[in-house]
């Protein structure tokens, strides 16, 4: 195992699996999510909720859209009903590109994850503040930015303290990839719960490297910005197109969206 690595440090993407029920965490990762959750128990439904719009969005955009290629940026552990699988699923011939810097989050992804033979499906070692770097790897090794693509950025542009510079980042991302291509996007938000949740975040900015700033809906809307937005638009994820079978439950502070390009 790589030693790039602190096993001493809490990581989001180790805590979120946590949270999911996985199994590839370490004990101060259990540590800060027991604690984030007394402070805050409704962060298991959020990441919950999380994964559940994203397995509905990939579906929508292989199914209904005909998206054959995936930009996941942020992707964190592998888990269950991860991109590939769905959208693969759904069209065995799609092709993922994962990018994330973590190297535990790249050596797991690179050993477990494998996709069809039709398709393709590639871990990219590359930060998000570095739009260039990660455009360039994903053309060079993975996906044909001259099709269309749907760029993914699930709960990591909340690490970017300053807003404008998150919309900048969105704003590079999608400039590069052509008309038709499409941002799947979710982060925390603070107008449910918001004295809990900004009490739980406390704990994490306190303990972890990488700090996380909650935004209100009108701040995460600004990622939108040039973009043709999917109805309903920008909502708490559990209210972003479920099915007739979702079971019920109430909003928590996660809002999601998916827009395109025109």
């Amino acid at each position: 195992m790589s030693d790039r690595f602190d096993t001493g440090v809490p990581h989001s993407a180790r805590v979120w699996n946590y949270w999911l029920g996985g199994t590839d965490n370490f004990a101060v990762d259990r540590e800060v999510g027991d604690r984030f959750a007394t402070l805050y128990p409704d962060i298991t439904v959020v990441a919950r909720s999380s994964r559940a719009f994203l397995k509905r969005s990939v579906t929508f955009l292989a199914r209904e859209a005909g998206i054959r290629q995936f930009l996941d940026v942020g992707t964190g552990m592998p888990t269950a009903e991860h991109t590939h699988q769905v959208a693969q699923a759904v069209a065995p011939e799609a092709r993922i590109a994962y990018v994330d810097n973590d190297p535990l989050v790249l050596e797991h992804a690179r050993a477990l994850l494998t996709g069809t033979r039709e398709g393709a499906t590639e871990y990219i070692d590359a930060d998000l503040r570095d739009p260039a770097a990660i455009v360039a790897a994903a053309g060079r090794t993975t996906l044909d930015l001259s099709k269309p693509t749907a760029l993914i950025l699930m709960n990591i542009l909340g690490h970017v303290s300053d807003l404008d510079d998150a919309v900048a980042i969105v704003r590079d991302l999608m400039g590069a990839l052509p008309p038709g291509s499409y941002l799947i996007t979710a982060d925390g938000t603070n107008v449910i719960d918001g004295p809990a949740f900004e009490e739980a975040i406390g704990v994490w900015n306190a303990n972890a490297p990488l700090a996380y700033h909650l935004r209100r809906p009108e701040e995460l809307a600004r990622f939108l910005d040039g973009l043709q937005v999917v109805e309903p638009g920008l909502v708490p994820c559990s209210r972003w197109r479920p099915g007739p079978d979702a079971p019920a439950g109430r909003d928590v502070d996660e809002f999601g969206a998916v827009a395109y390009r025109g």
